[in-house]
């Protein structure tokens, strides 16, 4: 289908930056409201709610990258495509989830264990504790890079869940450096955020997000352009 297809090798991630700071300059504090509310009402309950919650968020961030204002009256919207967004969440969260039992549960069962493991012993459980929980780690990160555009792909392509997960992991593989810097770039973000008193973090989350929704765009070119006007109705009453 055509508006199934997607671009490749238009992401530069510092341009992408540039261009998200630029379009948002002008409302940057809608967009920061929209983005901090819709992940704090997401994170009441994060398995069910936050689905819909990314959903309205990148509908709002969608019009702003499409040149239209981003605004707020969109942001709950996210709840009329909550099965497939929840698909989403669970494909996101379930791996989350088994990583925290895989970091706590071993350093549970170490303390359990106490005085009864000898130097050796503890040294090699912590090994491969360390070597698990990389292993882990790595393939948690993989997943979640791969499925980074299927919020976005259920409310601008209204994809059903698994089928944006399939469609994202596609075009972020088929875009990998480009992808890889956006994320390289956005820890860089990230980072300055929170060495500015810790809080500039809060700063810095709806930029990376935006870059998100500047990079999807890139490689899913909007099907409906914003400048689209529809002639008049009275355009062909002569003919």
């Amino acid at each position: 289908m055509q508006d199934l297809e997607f671009q490749t090798g238009v992401i530069k991630p510092v341009e992408i930056y540039k261009e998200t700071w630029e379009m948002m300059k002008p409302e940057f504090w809608t967009i920061f409201g929209i983005t901090i509310v819709g992940i704090l009402v997401g994170s009441v309950i994060p398995i069910v709610i936050i689905g819909p919650m990314m959903c309205g968020v990148y509908m709002c961030l969608l019009d702003k990258a499409d040149g239209r204002p981003a605004k707020f009256d969109k942001l709950f919207k996210g709840f009329d495509f909550f099965l497939p967004s929840l698909i989403v969440a669970l494909v996101i969260m379930v791996p989350t989830i088994f990583f925290v039992i895989v970091v706590y549960v071993p350093m549970i069962g170490m303390a359990m264990a106490g005085q009864r493991m000898n130097e050796t012993e503890l040294m090699t459980f912590i090994i491969g504790m360390l070597v698990v929980e990389g292993v882990v780690a790595i393939v948690m990160i993989t997943i979640h890079s791969l499925i980074i555009f299927a919020f976005p792909l259920i409310v601008d392509r209204k994809l059903g869940g698994f089928q944006a997960v399939i469609l994202s992991a596609k075009a972020v593989w088929a875009n990998f450096s480009g992808i890889a810097g956006l994320f390289g770039v956005g820890i860089l973000v990230c980072l300055g955020g929170y060495l500015v008193f810790c809080i500039g973090i809060y700063l810095a989350v709806p930029i990376v997000i935006m870059a998100t929704t500047v990079a999807y765009r890139k490689i899913f070119p909007s099907i409906s352009p914003a400048n689209f006007e529809p002639p008049p109705p009275n355009l062909y009453s002569g003919l």
